[in-house]
């Protein structure tokens, strides 16, 4: 089987200190897959260099079989929230309906099948009651499920996220893990960056512990160890409010 995700030798720098190191990460289709790491570790590095967005000192990166260069299509990518400019004038609706645009190509305009399909991923996230509204009047998590459902209307069979738990509320949080569950059952793969690793066995069935070299991954039961934890963290690992591995 070609894996979703192929990565060779991919490395990056930031003046003189490696940010990630010879990284080889291999991701079948229809993976659940959570990447974790301590601050600084490089999740977010590794996801915007397999996007192309950060120049790697080296490596490859393949998406079914083919250079990302030439298969952009093929992955929907969530950024962090914090790093969106939520001030620009724009409503729900239209952020969403962005996501049928690389479809489309550069001289179509969305017509009535992209509008229905932005309003059934808006309906899946329980926000299309907010089309009109300006999104920057969202809350925190009404703002993450927007971006949810820009990335559905994508239809992509490739999935990248980062951080989409963050800053959400309970409610919204659990909206997400149902989310990310149904892209599993309809055969996506999902690339997750994650923080709590509390809800890590839960959430997700592959795991990438990861502190600028890979440490481990593969899947969950295999992987997510006290052992490869403790090398990823340190010698005491905070689980929690108080437990300690």
């Amino acid at each position: 089987m070609t894996p979703a995700i192929e990565v060779r030798d991919l490395s990056v720098a930031y003046r003189d200190k490696p940010a990630l190191w010879q990284i080889d990460l291999t991701v079948q289709p229809g993976s659940l897959v959570g990447v974790v790491g301590p601050n600084g570790a490089g999740k977010t590095t590794l996801l915007k260099s397999m996007l192309g967005l950060i120049r790697p000192l080296s490596g490859h990166v393949l998406i079914h079989g083919r250079p990302y260069a030439t298969n952009k299509r093929a992955v929907a990518y969530v950024p962090q929230r914090g790093s969106v400019d939520w001030d620009f004038p724009t409503t729900v609706f239209d952020v969403v309906l962005m996501g049928t645009y690389g479809q489309l190509g550069w001289f179509r305009r969305p017509g009535s099948v992209q509008k229905d399909a932005t309003r059934d991923a808006l309906k899946k996230v329980e926000m299309l009651d907010y089309a009109d509204r300006q999104i920057r009047q969202l809350s925190g998590g009404q703002q993450q499920r927007v971006f949810l459902a820009r990335a559905l209307v994508q239809d992509s069979p490739v999935y990248f996220m980062d951080e989409p738990f963050q800053g959400v509320d309970a409610v919204t949080e659990q909206a997400v893990v149902e989310l990310l569950r149904e892209l599993r059952g309809r055969g996506r793969t999902v690339l997750v960056v994650h923080h709590d690793l509390t809800t890590v066995p839960d959430y997700f069935d592959h795991v990438v512990l990861l502190n600028v070299k890979k440490i481990a991954s593969g899947p969950m039961a295999a992987t997510f160890t006290p052992e490869n934890l403790r090398l990823t963290y340190g010698d005491r690992v905070r689980i929690g409010s108080g437990r300690m591995l």
